[in-house]
């Protein structure tokens, strides 16, 4: 596995790439492509949410569990699927959400870029895995890194917001320090939750609430 990343990112992020558990889980990411098995995202993907935003330029956090495990969904942004590619149900309930929280229509595609553009960085907790097998690349070490990169955001930035859906997602309010950061907890949004709290959480107003109180950019989530 190359680590393509962008530079700021890497700055963060060099000791991890030097401790033994990211060299094991490079390599064992590496034999699972060439294997021949079918594994996702693309190789050039993994690293998508770090490349299109950048360490200083975050400014919400919405942490998913693995990539999608179908063909073409994944492309390295939690929650997203490319353009084309029918809606999964947790997305289309968070669009629901969003149009109920914020009033407006949503396009109806599930590339989530434009999020990410403006400062969502859109983090899966595993960033690999293989067709078919959810949870097939978990406890490889992935986890691993992106708990320190969730604790290198709560540590070196102030007046981020954490969007947290779920009971794994929620598992992970430890490693953020919510005196500097607002943290938003419900429950997922997949269809055997969202009707247990993640409908109705606003979450979306709640967010650019903060942002705006905070003299920052507010987000605009129409895609």
């Amino acid at each position: 596995m190359d680590v393509k990343i962008e530079a700021s990112w890497r700055e963060q992020l060099a000791e991890e790439f030097e401790k033994d558990y990211f060299k094991n889980l490079a390599t064992f990411v590496r034999q699972e492509y060439v294997s021949g098995k079918i594994i996702y995202p693309k190789p050039e993907n993994i690293f998508t949410a770090f490349e299109l935003c950048n360490f200083k330029d975050v400014k919400v956090v919405i942490l998913g569990q693995d990539p999608y495990h179908r063909p073409k969904q994944a492309h390295g942004l939690s929650f997203s699927v490319q353009s084309g590619i029918a809606n999964p149900p947790s997305l289309i309930n968070i669009f629901k959400e969003i149009e109920d929280d914020l009033k407006i229509k949503m396009s109806g595609s599930g590339d989530l870029t434009p999020w990410v553009k403006q400062g969502v960085f859109l983090l899966n907790a595993t960033l690999t895995v293989q067709a078919g097998m959810a949870g097939s690349h978990q406890r490889k070490g992935w986890e691993e890194f992106t708990d320190a990169v969730i604790k290198k955001l709560s540590d070196n930035r102030k007046n981020l917001v954490f969007l947290l859906w779920g009971a794994y997602a929620q598992s992970k309010a430890v490693l953020i320090d919510d005196k500097k950061h607002l943290v938003l907890q419900a429950p997922h949004p997949s269809p055997l939750s969202s009707y247990r709290g993640f409908f109705g959480c606003k979450h979306f107003s709640h967010t650019n609430g903060w942002l705006m109180a905070h003299n920052l950019r507010v987000i605009d989530w129409m895609v």
